[in-house]
């Protein structure tokens, strides 16, 4: 009896070992499923082709075996999972201490929150009756408005802080531009708001006295204003000059780098796309290229009349003549300061800026005499200036000998000085927002 009892341990022993030995091998070795290869870049996730999609899942169910461990690996990663949502919800959701909106009423207000800020809108629609996005900088939440339905007593006011875009540059212009100054004044004497800023398109020849009696400074509401042109006005305190940006009426897009942008040759030494003016340096421009036979090497297209309205045809030959040119040409018009030096640096194609002050009131300030293109030199933009077109061929035959790779450097300094420019803008017009409103100083 006790031999058929040692037997029967023994038995039950080995028997142990050998369930053992076999719940091991599938939990260590055959019971786990292999991962499942990475989707191929261009497929969103879950998005595979149906059959491919159908068969992973039919080998999935046909080899599928328990998994003592499935539960706690699920848990493990909800746990991930939810820690992951609040690491995001707390990036999303930083403390802020200032809340400003900003109305946007002239398209350059789309250069400052689309290429600036580097802000999106909903609706992507361009012809979308209102259009909002939103963005923190620093210690301020932006969110921006515009669109037609943007009309001075028909939206609601429910924010303390605003920045006013207005195109104060012709009279039709400057009639609504005022309209809406005149409703922010009220608003701010019936406390519906406390503070006000304003970005203006001023007029090309700096003729912009009928904003000065909205200044703070002047009884008005207006306590930072940010103008375009070389105004002589800038003083640092309360006026600041700002960049006119590309032509975003015209649709110019936000332009991401490539490779081939950097590293291709470009098969223009440069470009002219535009309107020749009679007796202008624009037409001089045109007969030096000419002279010189420099115009075959070149993109050039000129036109007699302004078109204010691009084609989707006439934007994209625009386009290519900037990604494919070493050098992009820009001669003064009524201002030195043109959408095409903005648009060049955007494609990696050196402005080669008319360096000469243009006639109007705009000029030098008592703290700057680098104008015209003040805000620009400042910030050490990397431009070929000239002062006469007839610098212009020796110019044309530095770049003929120039090789490829010294190109390419050009190219990378230019992009990297635009971006780093207009990130510096950004937090320029942050700050000062916020020292401005909040009424602190930084030291």
């Amino acid at each position: 009896m006790r031999l058929t009892r040692k037997r029967l341990c023994s038995f039950l022993t080995v028997l142990y070992c050998l369930f053992s030995l076999y719940a091991a091998y599938h939990v260590f070795l055959g019971g786990r499923r292999p991962a499942p290869a990475a989707a191929p870049r261009g497929l969103r996730k879950g998005a595979a082709p149906a059959r491919e999609r159908r068969g992973r899942e039919q080998s999935t169910l046909e080899s599928e075996e328990w998994n003592p461990w499935e539960i706690d690996e699920k848990n493990e990663q909800q746990r991930r999972f939810k820690t992951s949502l609040q690491i995001l919800n707390k990036s999303t959701k930083r403390k802020t201490d200032l809340s400003v909106q900003i109305w946007g009423k002239a398209a350059i207000g789309l250069y400052l929150w689309e290429h600036i800020f580097e802000g999106l809108l909903d609706p992507s629609d361009l012809t979308a009756q209102w259009r909002e996005g939103n963005s923190i900088v620093g210690r301020t939440h932006f969110s921006f408005i515009t669109g037609p339905a943007v009309v001075p007593g028909y939206f609601s006011i429910d924010v303390d802080n605003v920045v006013l875009i207005l195109n104060g540059r012709e009279k039709t212009k400057v009639f609504y531009a005022t309209q809406w100054l005149l409703y922010a004044q009220n608003l701010v004497q019936t406390q519906k708001l406390q503070h006000l800023a304003v970005v203006l398109l001023g007029n090309e020849h700096c003729h912009n006295e009928w904003i000065s009696q909205f200044l703070k400074r002047n009884g008005g509401p207006v306590e930072l204003l940010f103008i375009i042109y070389d105004s002589p006005w800038m003083n640092g305190v309360d006026v600041f000059q700002w960049p006119l940006g590309v032509a975003t009426y015209r649709n110019f897009p936000v332009v991401e780098a490539s490779w081939s942008m950097l590293h291709d040759e470009r098969p223009y030494l440069c470009n002219f796309l535009g309107t020749v003016y009679e007796n202008s340096s624009r037409q001089a421009l045109v007969n030096i290229l000419k002279q010189d036979g420099n115009d075959k090497l070149c993109w050039v297209s000129a036109r007699e009349q302004w078109q204010p309205q691009e084609t989707n045809e006439s934007l994209k030959n625009y386009q290519d003549a900037l990604l494919q040119s070493d050098l992009t040409l820009c001669p003064v018009g009524v201002n030195t300061e043109c959408y095409r030096i903005y648009e060049a640096c955007s494609y990696g194609s050196v402005p080669v800026v008319e360096d000469v002050m243009t006639p109007g009131n705009c000029g030098n300030t008592s703290f700057s005499h680098q104008a015209p293109l003040q805000l620009l030199k400042s910030m050490g933009a990397p431009f070929i200036f000239i002062k006469n077109w007839r610098e212009l061929p020796a110019v044309l035959e530095r770049e003929k000998i120039m090789v490829l790779q010294d190109k390419i450097q050009r190219r990378k300094m230019l992009l990297q000085w635009y971006q780093h420019f207009k990130t510096e803008l950004k937090m320029k017009f942050t700050n000062l927002i916020e020292d401005t409103f909040l009424g602190t100083s930084k030291g």
